[in-house]
């Protein structure tokens, strides 16, 4: 085909674009060769097609994922996070992402990275003696949040907090259940804490608790062997640790934890306060490595209706170790973001003006949509996600396209905001749906 026939069927399919909307991606048309051969697309496309009249095929091109150049920027994520620069794109962020979607992702996508394990969900006789390759696991997710766009890496991989947490959930008191989430393997189990008694209910028991052997992982060599390894343009996000969710899932238990507030309230703090301590001595570890440009600490403190307990016991135990990791983040020039589940719409004052948290993750469309978070506290604090993991999970493509889309075009000109799930990217939804989110935030432009 010659030059100038090309120009006129780009300049007709552009006027086309303009007026149509596109309702579902297709990998193959019989106008893609003619795409490919053009200069100005790039060689990966994704096109849309649109029934109208005669079944008129449309097409907008923008990055497909895996990207074959990425371009991370921490420094500018975190100036747009800061409020110091207005977004010229979307960023993206996540608290989590479950190994069996990132496997998954990976391998439909042809990504060359190993499995990472999901260590949470092996029963204890399996997890004896079954090694498991630190710096592999390190490795396959800085690739893949390295090609998904993303600025920086969320490493759970050998984080302050973590060994605690696969100590108590593989060893310690839990339920086992089969876990049937589209993404599993036959026979994989899901792990659930124990709701009423735990390990410590009395002073007795928690000198015995504390008295064991904890499992000690090598945090500064797994985060030397990162930084090494980290391309050039990302930094990692210190994810992991937890104090209480720690206290009331791991060690004490639901309901003996809420009757010891009552009955022995110096039980509870001093066990926040050894887990906290803990945590603390870790995070400081890794705020020296330049690598490291956030701490995202995690502490679910809400449920649908309101915080679980009184916000004055957060005040008490919680916060002023909050406001110690938050200091000591920003010490080092590190930022300091927070995920919580739940309605903690009273603490939000406390989590903004005295712990300084730069970031607040985690929403639910019935709690709060992320919208309307960023419209009243978006001037003092980043929004991070906000896609809500039910939506997420259950929609079909056009539909929770139409829904990102309404995020990002009440969200972005605010600035400040980076998309993402509202919680994280489960085992359970669909990696179709987790590509179409992604996908949205790369066709954004202001």
């Amino acid at each position: 085909m010659k030059k100038q026939e090309r120009k006129i069927i780009i300049k007709m399919w552009l006027a086309m674009n303009a007026h149509l909307n596109s309702c579902f991606v297709r990998r193959s048309a019989p106008f893609y060769k003619l795409m490919e051969s053009c200069d100005i697309f790039p060689k990966k496309i994704i096109y849309f097609r649109t029934n109208i009249h005669l079944s008129l095929e449309v097409w907008r091109y923008f990055p497909v994922l895996p990207l074959e150049k990425p371009q991370p920027d921490f420094e500018l994520f975190k100036e747009v996070l800061m409020g110091e620069e207005k977004p010229k794109k979307a960023h993206f962020a996540e608290y989590a992402i479950d190994p069996e979607a990132m496997n998954t992702v990976a391998e439909r996508l042809k990504l060359d990275m190993k499995p990472i394990p999901n260590v949470l969900r092996y029963r204890p006789d399996e997890l004896r003696g079954q090694p498991i390759d630190i710096f592999e696991m390190a490795k396959s997710n800085i690739k893949f949040h390295y090609y998904m766009g993303y600025d920086y890496v969320q490493n759970f991989v050998c984080s302050p907090g973590v060994g605690l947490l696969v100590q108590l959930s593989v060893f310690g008191k839990r339920r086992l259940a089969d876990d049937t989430a589209i993404l599993t393997e036959p026979g994989s189990k899901r792990v659930w804490v124990e709701e009423r008694e735990g390990l410590v209910s009395s002073w007795e028991e928690f000198e015995r608790f504390k008295s064991q052997q904890f499992l000690e992982l090598p945090i500064k060599e797994t985060y030397e062997f990162i930084s090494k390894n980290l391309p050039d343009g990302m930094k990692v996000s210190v994810a992991g640790g937890t104090i209480w969710e720690m206290a009331l899932e791991r060690i004490m238990g639901y309901v003996n934890l809420f009757r010891k507030l009552r009955e022995d309230p110096d039980l509870v703090k001093a066990v926040i306060d050894w887990v906290a301590e803990r945590l603390y001595k870790e995070y400081k570890i890794v705020v020296e490595f330049d690598c490291v440009g956030a701490i995202f600490h995690s502490d679910d403190l809400g449920y649908k209706k309101g915080t679980m307990v009184n916000p004055d016991v957060y005040r008490e135990m919680v916060f002023p170790w909050f406001k110690k990791y938050a200091q000591l983040a920003h010490r080092h020039g590190k930022m300091y973001w927070y995920h919580s589940c739940g309605n903690v719409e009273a603490v939000m004052e406390d989590l903004i003006e005295d712990v300084k948290i730069d970031a607040f993750h985690s929403f639910q469309d019935e709690i709060i949509p992320v919208w309307k978070f960023q419209e009243k506290y978006g001037d003092r604090v980043a929004t991070l996600g906000g896609v809500d993991v039910d939506k997420l999970a259950r929609y079909e493509a056009s539909q929770l396209r139409a829904y990102v889309k309404s995020i990002l075009d009440k969200c972005m000109p605010r600035g400040r905001y980076a998309l993402g799930s509202g919680n994280s990217v489960t085992n359970y939804v669909p990696v179709e749906n987790y590509l179409v989110m992604l996908e949205e935030g790369l066709k954004w432009r202001p």
